[in-house]
């Protein structure tokens, strides 16, 4: 049977829910949340998987065919594995990914590849120890390359390494990052940036994806990459010989927000057409009881409204403060 096909009104597809099963995480990169304040919600203040796991079957039928499940970190959650298992198992659901941070990868790699997960994205800033305890506030790099290493041991292909680069902090590490698409067989993601919270001077730390490409390019050669089905934001490129890629994701500097394909669900049911719109919409009353057809009507409205863009720009800021990891990244 073909799959029905979820489109916004500017004619974008809509193929692709980030679902976000907590606001916690063992890390508080200083770039995702203040050092303190955002208290956690605890386990009455989330969904129950069972609520989750309607949300992700109501999207596929309307024709969603990538979920992501995202943070906070997942894996953090009492559960995670088997919730996993259950959602791969969704008629229609083509692609499983998850992001996390590495910490427990080690440890639940092989776990998740078991539950269906087809492909990992793992955040990782900076491959110098006391760079990344900085940015992380207290994180050991070396536990996230164990992890990486653990990921490939158990069968899943290489990770992609999701790399925010700030000026001043990690774009030192450019070219490292760059050779892990030779020796690890990585797809690095350089990620502009962005101010999810407001603060003096946050212009200072950005370094666009061009300057990235330029530094790069002093070293290698970069070959252009045909996009897949399920390809996010990134513009992507190769070094000759390399298995992995290279990739820039420009939220700041070059909106893609024309090619859009997603839309995002928090931990508490909040859905959401883009990151960085105010606009939201509660899925909780749909939910107890379960009403199918009132939840899939409320995604319907929630791709309808999608904005065409967001306001994000060097120099200007047009939305409410957030923390990332109470929104799913």
């Amino acid at each position: 049977m073909e799959s029905a096909t979820l489109c916004d009104t500017y004619q974008r597809r809509i193929n692709y829910l980030r679902l976000s099963v907590t606001d916690r995480c063992n890390l508080r990169c200083f770039y995702c949340m203040p050092s303190e304040g955002v208290p956690s919600l605890g386990h009455g203040g989330i969904l129950s998987y069972e609520d989750l796991h309607l949300i992700a079957e109501c999207a596929v039928r309307l024709g969603i065919e990538k979920i992501r499940i995202t943070g906070g970190e997942p894996l953090v959650r009492a559960g995670i594995v088997d919730f996993l298992d259950k959602l791969a198992a969704i008629p229609g659901l083509r692609h499983l990914a998850l992001t996390t941070n590495g910490l427990f990868l080690e440890q639940m790699a092989g776990d998740l590849y078991r539950a269906g997960v087809q492909r990992l994205n793992v955040s990782l800033d900076s491959l110098n120890p006391q760079t990344f305890r900085d940015v992380t506030r207290g994180g050991e790099v070396n536990r996230v390359l164990a992890g990486l290493d653990a990921a490939v041991a158990v069968g899943f292909p290489p990770p992609k390494i999701n790399m925010v680069i700030m000026r001043g902090i990690n774009d030192s590490e450019i070219l490292d990052f760059a050779e892990l698409t030779r020796t690890r067989g990585c797809s690095v993601r350089f990620i502009e940036y962005m101010p999810v919270v407001k603060a003096d001077g946050w212009q200072r730390l950005c370094f666009s994806g061009q300057e990235v490409l330029q530094r790069i390019r002093q070293q290698y050669t970069l070959v252009p990459v045909d996009k897949g089905a399920f390809s996010g934001p990134s513009h992507d490129f190769r070094i000759p010989g390399a298995k992995g890629s290279v990739g820039i994701i420009t939220a700041v500097s070059g909106h893609f927000c024309n090619d859009c394909n997603r839309i995002r669900v928090t931990a508490t049911g909040q859905a959401k057409g883009c990151l960085f719109s105010d606009e939201k919409t509660d899925l909780a009353p749909f939910l107890l009881p379960a009403d199918r057809e009132g939840l899939c009507s409320a995604l319907q409205r929630i791709v309808a409204s999608k904005p065409e863009g967001h306001g994000i720009r060097c120099g200007e800021y047009e939305h409410s403060n957030f923390s990332m990891a109470q929104v799913g990244g």
